[in-house]
Parts: structure tokens; C-alpha cells; sequence
């Protein structure tokens, strides 16, 4: 089996890069992408539990893996939600899977959203890792447009091995996760 060309990439450009910038000492500190979680809930649709097998469907087509159902943990009368019904569905993507899902992320599905400027850098938790949602999965090229029964919205969750924010940012900007700039933004806002 070959190498997925994003971890090739790491290797060769993003390991030697992370360490000039940050000056690491030892190799095993330098961060690492360790999984992408792809979560989608569909708490709010009337019809909940076809809401959640039309998430399951599209997210087992933009991943390439079949998803978990996830279920609410109690009853919430005013949402008439019960305890153990289903709520969403929920992936995690390791090894090749997650390299060539990222690479495709980057190079095929960022460039055709629409109006796209980057992603903002505000969904850090503090830890390295970073989290984005986006309102629907037409973005991706997996999902025919005309066999779209409703929008599902979902969140992208990249969890690294970095300390810090700043060592995340680096990781996820050196693999080529399109960040917005917000230097150039402020400027074209004052210019409009």
C-alpha cells in the first residue's frame, strides 16, 4: 500500500518546518494529527429518527466509513426528547482514512464553497485541537445535489497531540487547512 500523499507531506515539509518555527528538541514533540471526528446532530428536525438515517447516509458517503448513532442522555420534555432516542450520528477517522479525507477537505471541497475566504481560527479549545461547522454538506463532491432530501448540517473536529493553540494553528496551517486571514479581511472591509 502506498503512502497517502498528506502524510508523505507531513513527513518531508510539515515535521522540519514545525521545528525550525518552534524549536523543538526532541522529535516526539513535534505535533501530529491524530484523528478527525465528523459529528452531525439533528436534535431540532420534527421528524427525528429518518432525520438521523439521512445524516448516517451522508456522512458514510463523504467519509468512506460507516457512522455511530449517537442518543440523547436524558429527557428534555420542552424539545420532546426522550431519553435514548436517537440524535445524530458521529465518525472518527484515523490513519489513512484521515489523511485522505483531509486531502481531499483541502484541495477538492474548500475551493467549491461558495464565497469561500478561509475558515476562521476562533474554533481552538485551548489544547491544539480545532472544531468547525458548516450548515451543509452539499460542499462536498461525494453528495449528488439532487439526491439531497434535506440539509444536514455538521461539525469537523481535528484533534492534535499540540500543547498549545498556537502549535495547532501551525500544524493544521503547515497540512494546508485554508485559515481565513484576518489582517487581509479587515482590510477589505475597510476598503468596501
Amino acid at each position: 500500500m502506498s503512502t497517502p500523499v498528506l502524510l508523505q507531506h507531513y513527513k518531508d515539509k510539515v515535521v522540519p518546518a514545525l521545528n525550525e518555527k518552534h524549536g523543538y528538541t526532541n522529535p516526539h514533540q513535534v505535533p501530529q494529527l491524530e484523528k478527525i471526528v465528523v459529528t452531525s446532530c439533528m436534535g431540532k428536525a420534527p421528524d427525528r429518527k429518518v432525520a438521523v438515517d439521512d445524516a448516517v447516509s451522508e456522512i458514510a458517503k463523504i467519509t468512506g466509513q460507516k457512522p455511530s448513532i449517537t442518543f440523547s442522555k436524558k429527557a428534555v420534555a420542552n424539545f420532546k426528547l426522550r431519553a435514548g432516542e436517537p440524535l445524530g450520528a458521529r465518525v472518527t477517522l484515523r490513519g489513512e482514512r484521515m489523511w485522505e479525507f483531509l486531502y481531499r477537505f483541502i484541495n477538492i471541497t474548500s475551493p467549491n464553497i461558495r464565497d469561500f475566504r478561509g475558515i476562521g481560527s476562533k474554533g481552538f479549545d485551548g489544547r491544539g485541537n480545532y472544531a468547525v461547522g458548516f450548515a451543509d454538506q452539499s460542499i462536498f463532491p461525494e453528495i449528488e445535489l439532487d439526491q439531497i432530501k434535506r440539509q444536514i448540517g455538521f461539525d469537523l473536529i481535528f484533534v492534535t497531540t499540540a500543547k498549545t493553540d498556537a502549535e495547532g494553528k501551525s500544524l493544521l496551517s503547515e497540512l494546508g487547512l485554508p485559515f481565513r486571514d484576518t489582517a487581509k479581511a479587515a482590510e477589505e472591509g475597510a476598503a468596501a
